[in-house]
Order: C-alpha cells, then structure tokens, then sequence
C-alpha cells in the first residue's frame, strides 16, 4: 500500500473513533509544537503538522491509533498490520 493511502485510511480510522483531525501549519505557531492527540472538553482531536514527510505522518498516526480499542473494528488487514507495527506499547 502507498503512503498516501496509508494515511487516507488511517485518517478515516480516526474519525470513525470520533476524533476530529487537522492538518496545521505549525511553523507559524510561535512556540514548539508537535503533533499529536488532545483531548478538548471531552472529544478527542488530532493535530498534524502539514509539512511532516508521508512517511513520518503515517507513523506518528498509527501509534496515537494503537492506543485506541480496535478489536471490534473492520480494518483492511495491511492497515491493522500496519498499526500494529507502531504500537510503542506492544
């Protein structure tokens, strides 16, 4: 699979769990940013610096989804391999 399917997959996955994703433009912010999952009045976002390679946005996403109860969830079997290889608990 590509990396830009990859991260269309893994940014369908995220919402389908309810998390809300953006893609930010994070050399404008001030102050070092990173991104990452946050939790804001009880709904989960997920912000992604736009000027990270494909590569490094699949990886960064598939840990944060790791973390996430995916057992009962249909996922194409190369992208759960794919999440589980970036599992920094597993």
């Amino acid at each position: 699979m590509k990396q830009d399917e990859i991260y269309r997959h893994l940014k369908d996955l995220a919402e389908n769990l309810g998390i809300r994703f953006a893609e930010k433009n994070f050399r404008n912010a001030g102050i070092p940013v990173n991104s990452g999952l946050c939790k804001i009045e009880g709904v989960f976002h997920f912000y992604m610096d736009k000027h990270k390679r494909p590569r490094e946005k699949n990886e960064i996403l598939a840990n944060t989804l790791s973390q996430f109860p995916l057992d009962d969830i249909y996922i194409i079997p190369a992208l759960r391999e794919f999440i589980d290889q970036h599992n920094d608990q597993g």
